[in-house]
């Protein structure tokens, strides 16, 4: 049979009662035949039920054995009072025997019916399904409630004259009473169950309810007959007996299913709630509908109704605790879910979303009264080579333990979070400075951790960045990424460094406010400029040609520093429009040179990627066209800060600037990528010798400048040496062979007004220069 299948036991079940029924009601037997093979099918039926629970139980293991040993008792016992009331009616003669010996038989099915639901109900759900329960307190209450409801609404109608009618004696009074008391307890038990909760074995317990259902409709139609003062059952009244037992067969040969029980829908859940007041306000209505009509409510309707509304008020109290107690539940939850939403799991430091929130609020004060504060962003120093030595287990033991140095090394007001895996933030308020607690912090860390008998030792490089110190702080964002670089740029140092940030900060780490503040520069050109220094010829000083330098001056920043800003051109992309201005600069105010200069060649930097593209060489083009300057005045240098792309489009692109006129420079020669390799495939008109070989002493430093002025000088190549600040190192550079030099010797860069000689600049011209 497959798993939880009921189909092919429910036909057999049907056809079996319909033939018993159709039989026994058919005229087509004595009555006395007609009765026997009525009782039969009721005494087969209570057989099959017992063997099919008693029999399959050995199979189950927990509730599903439990139920089933439990239910088949109850069925042998209802069986052995059919047994009894057959042989009453068969043998004896008696009609309708009630009450006789065979109702303690039959009261035992709902006595061990009620535990076999339980146990039933109790079935684990299959792994992963969530089980569904509420109080069990509640369920019992509701059912009493429900139970007391139904019972008066049946007694005041028909329930309470059908009794006293039967049952002349107490005793008679009491078996005649139970009979529906149980009914209805386990009616309304599976009605409940089904209703507010998913067992395992929800289709076994439908099952079963419908057995008992049917049976307490046969015993309905029992009691009614008995009131009646009927002598006989019809086949058809007695149908429910034989169904309910065939019913409860089933439900034990039914496997229960594996699959997750589904959820229970939304109205179910609202009938849940609502199933206990419902037959309760039928009763109100009822007992409104007997004062109205003058009848007479007897003392058991009375004892109940009053039992009912007592157990509708323990409900209504005891919903109220455990309602309590759920809102406490819910609000330690949600405190806890809170605190775990802003705190850091490892450590219980504030994590990076409650340490920008706190940073926020910080600079709102700041902004709004000029409260101090500063941030120190703190990364551990060789935190990996712990993990690798000793283990990831170890490592998070350091953490907690760095994290209680830092909490002690600070004020309680201060924020310290744990923002990335090694890496902490530290909010400080107030006044004071703040490099005191982050040297505080340095020494604290630097301390050796005793970890499971070993000693850890580790060093912190701190970032720490002011508010308002460079400029204003837009953001909580923009004031990390500060405290970031400065740390960043305290690691390229070194280890155990602390660095305070600035916008140009060293070894060309700038920043994003630096990036920000150049790209709006370069957008208005406000704050850009040139300067120019002069390149003379070694043996009567004379100047042969200027390079056309960018210098940048920020409003509040003041003047960056060249390689900072240049680099920060590069790394962002804008570095087209710093060489484009200079250009067009270079080229307008080298027109305009006059008297010692008129014939001087410009220098200009360009990046050597940028060569190859059509837009460079027309905007070269462009720049000499406009100003009227002699393309042989415009000699363009390459710097290189990354390798060539394509060293072939390079070249082709210096051979047709090149036709055009334009002259082109290798700069920096010796210190770039593929400096010969350069030389050999580009028709370059100029070499200029890094300061590094010029200003070195020793036979290697000749020897390298020697022969580089040997191969150029083959090559019909000019050579220049940049760096020249004394006469001996000209003097040296001179005997090499080198004719040309640039350097401190001979004037550092400056404005073109306060460089250029007398006579090289009119009056006009000075002014469009200052202006």
């Amino acid at each position: 049979m497959p798993r939880g299948s009921a189909s092919k036991p429910l036909v057999v079940a049907a056809v079996s009662v319909a033939a018993v029924v159709a039989l026994g009601g058919s005229g087509l037997l004595s009555p006395w035949w007609s009765q026997f093979v009525d009782d039969l099918g009721q005494f087969c039926a209570g057989v099959a039920a017992t063997l099919a629970c008693w029999l399959t139980a050995p199979r189950h293991t927990g509730a599903q054995r439990r139920w089933r040993l439990w239910m088949g008792a109850g069925t042998a016992g209802w069986t052995i009072g059919q047994s009894i009331w057959s042989w009453s009616q068969l043998f004896r003669d008696v009609a309708l025997p009630s009450p006789s010996l065979a109702d303690a038989g039959y009261l035992t099915l709902p006595v061990f019916a009620l535990p076999a639901i339980i146990s039933l109900a109790a079935a684990r759900p299959p792994s992963g399904a969530p089980r569904r329960r509420p109080g069990q307190l509640v369920m019992v209450l509701d059912g009493l409630i429900v139970v007391g409801a139904l019972f008066v609404l049946t007694w005041a109608t028909t329930l309470g004259s059908v009794v006293e009618a039967g049952a002349p004696t107490p005793f008679a009074f009491a078996v005649a009473i139970a009979y529906p008391v149980t009914d209805l307890v386990l009616t309304v038990l599976i009605i409940l169950l089904l209703t507010v909760s998913a067992p395992a074995g929800r289709g076994q317990l439908t099952l079963l309810g419908a057995g008992l259902l049917c049976l307490s409709l046969s015993d309905s139609a029992f009691a009614y007959l008995v009131s009646k003062g009927a002598d006989s059952m019809p086949p058809l009244a007695d149908a429910g007996f034989i169904a309910g037992q065939a019913l409860v067969a089933v439900a034990a040969l039914v496997r229960p299913q594996t699959g997750v029980p589904p959820a229970p829908r939304r109205h179910a859940r609202w009938m849940h709630l609502m199933l206990p007041y419902v037959p309760v306000a039928f009763t109100g209505v009822l007992f409104i509908a007997q004062l109205v009509r003058g009848t007479r409510v007897d003392g058991v309707e009375i004892a109940v109704e009053t039992a009912v509304i007592s157990l509708l008020i323990i409900r209504q109290a005891v919903t109220l605790v455990e309602n309590a107690v759920l809102l406490d539940r819910v609000s330690e939850s949600q405190a806890r879910l809170t605190h775990q939403a802003f705190h850091d799991a490892l450590t219980g430091l504030s994590n990076r979303v409650l340490f920008h929130d706190r940073l926020e609020h910080a600079l709102a004060l700041h902004h709004r009264d000029g409260r101090p504060l500063a941030v120190l962003f703190c990364d551990l120093d060789d935190f990996k080579a712990v993990n690798d030595r000793f283990g990831h287990h170890t490592g998070d033991r350091l953490l907690r333990q760095v994290a209680e140095r830092l909490r002690a090394a600070v004020r309680d007001s201060d924020t310290v979070a744990r923002v990335g895996g090694d890496e902490f933030a530290i909010l400080l308020e107030g006044t004071g400075d703040p490099g005191e607690p982050a040297e505080r912090i340095m020494a604290e860390v630097g301390r050796p951790f005793q970890i499971d008998g070993h000693s850890v030792g580790v060093g912190v490089s701190i970032g720490l960045v002011q508010a308002g110190e460079h400029g204003p702080v837009i953001s909580a964002d923009a004031m990390l990424r500060r405290a970031d670089a400065a740390m960043y740029a305290g690691k390229r140092r070194g280890k155990g460094t602390l660095v305070r940030y600035r916008v140009d900060l060293p070894d060309g780490t700038g920043s994003s406010d630096l990036a920000e503040a150049l790209a709006a520069t370069l957008r208005d050109g406000s704050g850009l400029d040139v300067h120019y220094q002069p390149i003379v010829r070694f043996d009567d000083e004379t100047v042969v040609a200027v390079e056309a330098l960018a210098r940048w001056t920020h409003p509040s920043l003041g003047p960056v520093s060249a390689d900072i800003f240049i680099a920060t051109a590069e790394s962002i992309g804008l570095i087209r429009l710093v060489d484009d201005f200079v250009l067009d600069r270079a080229c307008r105010d080298a027109a305009a040179f006059r008297g010692p200069w008129a014939s001087i060649a410009v220098h200009v930097n360009t990046s050597a990627a940028r060569l190859g593209r059509p837009e460079h060489e027309e905007t070269v083009r462009a720049a000499v066209r406009r100003h009227g300057l002699a393309p042989h005045r415009l000699l363009l240098e390459l710097t290189e800060t990354a390798p060539l792309p394509d060293l072939g489009a390079a070249a082709g692109a210096v051979s047709r600037l090149g036709r055009f006129g334009v002259r082109f420079a290798l700069d920096d020669f010796g210190t770039g990528y593929n400096a010969l390799a350069q030389l050999h495939a580009m028709p370059v008109d100029e070499v200029k010798l890094d300061r590094s070989f010029t200003r070195a002493d020793g036979g290697r430093s000749e020897a390298i400048c020697r022969s580089i002025v040997q191969i150029c000088t083959g090559m019909g190549v000019t050579v220049v040496a940049e760096g020249i600040e004394t006469e001996g190192q000209a003097a040296t550079m001179a005997a090499l062979g080198c004719r040309y030099g640039q350097g401190h010797r001979y004037g550092a860069s400056g404005p073109l007004a306060e460089v250029a000689p007398p006579g090289v600049l009119g009056p006009g011209d000075r002014a469009v220069v200052a202006g």
